[in-house]
């Protein structure tokens, strides 16, 4: 759910933006071999391993001090070592705050761009109108569901939505793959793949200081301040599943997967769109242009079943709306009562209309523009947190190794000892022998 809509938004459409008008970093002329190489390159550095890294951080810190710890699950909880017992004061309450204002306006920005998609996607099968009046009517009945989620609970709704989700997403980018151009996806995802990685801490670094452009603040603030803004829920969800995991897989199972997952789902449906656009088989990039939520079922339109696979791409957006929506409201619920698993019924359906309520009046307030702004403005100051929060991190796990060092050097003081005096040290977790009258 956490970054379903908007795959589906800007698998197609970003891939294609950067073609015709690549990063500046990069050099390339618009509509070259270059300029795909770098359209990938960026398109991979703003959904690869950065967001996945966010996430991985509130997912440790939340998990860690939760199940060793035995604090609350909720955001400030991660601050215990700076504030103590502080945590449940004033700090606390505006930490969680900032966490639930965050959330709310950074689902808002993927609802906004899932109901645009759905309405293009309508408009394309069924010739429905795209105003926003339609959109909103849209958000209140999808809603609906995302509620009715909301209410079924963590198993009851979104467990069974998300696998919903799973299944059809995998059909859909299959039929790409089988459909499409198959060699040239493949190719594709393996030459990106070692490009990105070359590129990665090019791209990282790079800040446009010498050269006037707007490109950055259009895309790449845009993408951190989105990541930021989701990584409350996001790492909320993430730590609410992981219990048990060691903290090297929990790593290694946040970052990695879903990574490859995503980059190989930008390679089939943006490498198939650079197909169609640079063998002139279609022109993509005029139908981004003109509207950027049709992006993807003007590529369809060059495939077999193109009715089916669009209706099954509106499904998909759908289900990652509710799904986005009903597991939001239940980790903001989370956060506003204190960490508690069994909240009300009527808070919960709360929040989900909230978080409606949010999307449509950015939508009726400036559409696109106003749900990127949204993003940006809630996400960039909730990174001030995230950079107290690795801080916080990092001296727990100091903490936590002091704490495993000095019971190691208690037991082998133990056991020398015993030693000294005659008696044989146990091994660890063995079983003392039973007395003569046992």
């Amino acid at each position: 759910a956490g970054m379903g809509i908007g795959l589906m938004f800007w698998s197609v459409a970003e891939p294609i933006y950067h073609y015709a008008g690549p990063s500046p970093m990069f050099g390339a002329e618009p509509g070259t071999p270059e300029a795909a190489q770098a359209a990938f390159a960026t398109t991979y550095f703003h959904w690869g391993l950065h967001p996945w890294g966010i996430y991985a951080l509130v997912s440790v810190g939340l998990a860690f001090f939760a199940y060793n710890r035995g604090l609350p699950l909720t955001i400030r909880s991660v601050f215990y070592p700076l504030l103590g017992d502080r945590i449940y004061g004033f700090w606390g309450n505006v930490i969680d705050i900032l966490s639930v204002l965050a959330t709310l306006f950074g689902l808002a920005t993927s609802l906004g761009l899932g109901v645009q998609q759905v309405a293009a996607g309508l408009n394309y099968l069924f010739d429905t109108p795209t105003t926003t009046t339609f959109q909103v009517i849209l958000i209140a009945i999808i809603h609906g569901f995302a509620t009715m989620s909301v209410v079924a609970g963590l198993d009851g709704g979104v467990k069974r939505l998300s696998e919903w989700n799973i299944y059809l997403a995998g059909a859909l980018m299959l039929f790409i793959i089988v459909f499409g151009p198959t060699v040239f996806i493949f190719g594709a995802f393996t030459q990106n793949l070692g490009y990105y990685i070359q590129q990665l801490p090019r791209m990282s670094l790079w800040a446009e200081t010498f050269r006037t452009s707007d490109w950055q603040a259009g895309w790449t603030v845009f993408y951190w301040g989105w990541w930021i803004s989701w990584s409350p829920f996001v790492g909320m969800f993430i730590a609410r599943v992981s219990k048990g995991r060691t903290v090297r897989e929990m790593i290694l199972g946040v970052m990695l997967l879903p990574t490859l997952l995503s980059f190989v789902w930008m390679s089939a449906f943006g490498g198939s769109a650079i197909w169609l656009q640079s063998t002139g088989v279609a022109d993509i990039a005029a139908a981004v242009n003109a509207d950027v939520a049709t992006a993807l079922f003007a590529m369809l339109e060059n495939f077999p079943f193109t009715a089916v696979s669009s209706f099954i791409g509106i499904c998909l957006v759908v289900f990652f709306f509710v799904t986005s929506s009903d597991s939001g409201s239940l980790v903001v619920d989370h956060l506003t009562s204190g960490g508690k698993l069994d909240s009300p019924v009527p808070q919960r359906i709360f929040w989900a209309v909230m978080e409606g309520v949010v999307a449509a009046v950015l939508l009726i307030g400036g559409g696109l523009s106003a749900l990127q702004t949204a993003s940006i403005a809630t996400g960039l100051p909730f990174a001030i947190v995230l950079l107290l929060m690795i801080y916080s991190l990092g001296k727990g796990f100091g903490e936590e190794l002091y704490h495993l060092a000095v019971e190691e050097v208690k037991e082998i003081v133990r056991r020398t000892e015993q030693e000294e005096r005659g008696v044989p040290a146990l091994v660890p977790g063995a079983a003392a022998m039973p007395a003569a009258d046992d």
